[in-house]
């Protein structure tokens, strides 16, 4: 199995990409009176691939993309809530976005607050800066690498202890039975917390909240928005299946990744002790 890690790179600079960071905090702010008046309440259904959506995923992703758009029509955006046609979406442009208009839908209609906003803004298919509204806390966490990570209003990064008994795992339901045992494996050493929104497990290690995370369980725009806190916060992601990373084509039916993310040490610790 072909395995690879994402760190930190050489941070993008200039007028293109202030504006795109500037841009972006705008239009994801933009939503959070919608995202907090429908919680709970919005009616939902189920699409074809088995995941919930309701009216506000499908608000919030059109509305985010035409505030973009107007200010950077040459920029490409890709969502969950695209319409699937059936084939994977070459990535061309310089600059791209990928959005989850609500990560942790289930949560959402359930009236259930742990649930996010997530939009990554990708160079060249690379993620280099991330913003996640955190529904529960009213609060958003943007940054990536040559930026800093800011929680709100403060300076955040990954914590970089080596893991320990009392250490906070992100652990994600496995899809695959065959999964399964890492999950005993984790819960024999750490303490895992399953909060059912897959960006905020990998947002949390980015803020220093949960020490590392481990999933075998997610798509492209559950991460993108993420990776950048861990990055620019002196962090690893360690990907077990092939990195999604240069992003070179969007495709609402890829194959499921495994990855783990933390601090060079725990991710270390990590591989180790689950022999990835």
């Amino acid at each position: 199995m072909t395995t690879s890690d994402l760190t930190g790179s050489a941070p993008p600079s200039g007028p293109e990409i202030a504006g795109r960071l500037a841009a972006g905090a705008e239009a994801v702010m933009a939503e959070t009176d919608l995202l907090h008046r429908e919680f709970g309440r919005a009616e939902s259904g189920w699409k074809s691939d088995g995941t919930r959506v309701t009216p506000v995923d499908l608000a919030i992703s059109r509305q985010i993309f035409q505030r973009l758009r107007a200010s950077f029509p040459d920029d490409q955006f890709f969502s969950e809530e695209l319409a699937d046609e059936g084939r994977p979406l070459p990535v061309t442009a310089r600059f791209s976005w990928v959005l989850d208009p609500i990560d942790g839908t289930n949560n959402y209609a359930l009236g259930i607050p742990q649930c996010a906003i997530a939009l990554a803004l990708l160079e060249h298919g690379r993620p280099v800066y991330g913003f996640v509204y955190d529904l529960a806390r009213r609060t958003l966490i943007q940054g990536g690498p040559g930026h800093g990570v800011r929680d709100g209003d403060a300076l955040v990064q990954v914590n970089p202890k080596p893991l320990d008994a009392q250490s906070i795992i992100g652990f994600h339901s496995p899809y695959d039975k065959r999964h399964a045992p890492v999950a005993t494996v984790l819960a024999s050493n750490f303490k895992l917390r399953g909060l059912g929104s897959s960006t905020l497990h990998l947002a949390y290690v980015g803020t220093g909240s949960f020490n590392a995370v481990v999933d075998h369980n997610v798509k492209i725009w559950d991460i993108a928005a993420a990776v950048p806190f861990v990055l620019a916060g002196g962090g690893v992601v360690h990907f077990v299946t092939p990195s999604p990373f240069p992003l070179r084509e969007f495709d609402l039916r890829m194959e499921r990744i495994y990855y783990l993310a933390g601090s060079a040490a725990a991710v270390g610790q990590l591989r180790n002790l689950l022999k990835v």
